[in-house]
């Protein structure tokens, strides 16, 4: 009997280490599924280059100051390189796009579009260390693509009719999904917040000379709730969200873990819908449910058996 007590308690940390990572990441998806909304109200008041390199500036006061008083060491030469990738993807390429792009269409619209990042994420996860998963998941992730592109095109009026905002939205999901899988992999070395942390930092020159050219340009004229949404962008989506999103990458498993990221464009809908009265039509909700279904099938396809 000692024997069997002793197998039990060697295998509960693993199974308590995988539910500490879905709800690290349920967490963090939480957090993130109100970045749409807020941007849509945000860029009512100002400038989408304001909107997002500012609230990537304000994170980085914070995430200095975190590092700062931590006094965390400094990362090395090669993940420096690799904190490029993060910045590039989900500090200056996430931000920046959505907020051109919502500036034009609706939160809900940007939602269904955005729904494909999951399969995305474990597309360059599944590049990145270089897996062989199944035919499935490609026919799944392939599946969800073309959903997602012709609810964009049906969206401007047919085929062949992609919006410009549809454009950047697609080159969000991509940059998003590069910067999820690596600062996910980093994670695991570096911490969570503190991945975040450094790519914020190693981002700020150009995000604070990008802000600086937008106040110049269009000087703020905002609302205290556009100012409200944008500070929970700066604190939120691009900060505090990743301490949760990044910890649950960590903990793993991490195919495992990015399935918690398919209830985000349902949650996303929703707030639009109760947030800035945005209608859910049809289409809105076949091509959500469309992009979803196919990630789920990419992202499980990839899970152990």
């Amino acid at each position: 009997m000692r024997d069997n007590s002793s197998a039990i308690v060697l295998e509960a940390p693993p199974l308590s280490r995988s539910r500490a990572g879905l709800w690290w990441g349920l967490l963090g998806v939480a957090a993130f599924s109100f970045t749409l909304p807020f941007t849509r109200i945000a860029v009512e008041g100002m400038s989408p280059l304001f909107i997002g390199a500012g609230r990537a500036v304000i994170a980085a006061v914070l995430a200095a100051g975190a590092l700062a008083l931590t006094r965390q060491r400094l990362p090395t030469r090669a993940q420096w390189r690799r904190l490029v990738f993060v910045a590039a993807g989900v500090v200056a390429g996430f931000g920046l796009l959505t907020s051109f792009a919502l500036e034009h269409t609706s939160a809900s619209h940007g939602a269904v579009v955005v729904a494909l990042l999951p399969a995305a994420t474990a597309a360059t996860t599944v590049l990145r260390t270089r897996e062989h998963p199944p035919r499935r998941f490609w026919l799944a992730a392939g599946a969800g693509a073309v959903a997602a592109v012709a609810f964009a095109a049906l969206g401007n009026g047919g085929f062949g009719r992609l919006g410009w905002p549809d454009l950047l939205l697609f080159a969000a999901v991509a940059a998003a999904a590069v910067g999820y899988t690596e600062g996910g992999l980093l994670a695991r070395e570096l911490g969570a917040w503190q991945t975040i942390s450094w790519a914020l930092v190693l981002g700020a020159p150009v995000m604070t000379a990008a802000t600086a050219y937008a106040l110049v340009q269009e000087p703020v004229s905002a609302t205290p709730v556009q100012w409200g949404a944008f500070a929970y962008l700066a604190a939120v989506s691009m900060y505090l969200g990743f301490f949760a999103w990044y910890r649950g990458l960590a903990l793993g498993p991490m195919a495992q873990v990015s399935q918690v990221q398919l209830v985000q464009p349902v949650m996303t809908i929703a707030w639009s819908a109760l947030l800035l009265g945005e209608p859910l039509g049809l289409p809105t909700l076949l091509g959500g449910l469309a992009v979803v279904a196919c990630a789920a099938l990419a992202v499980r396809s990839r899970l152990p058996r």
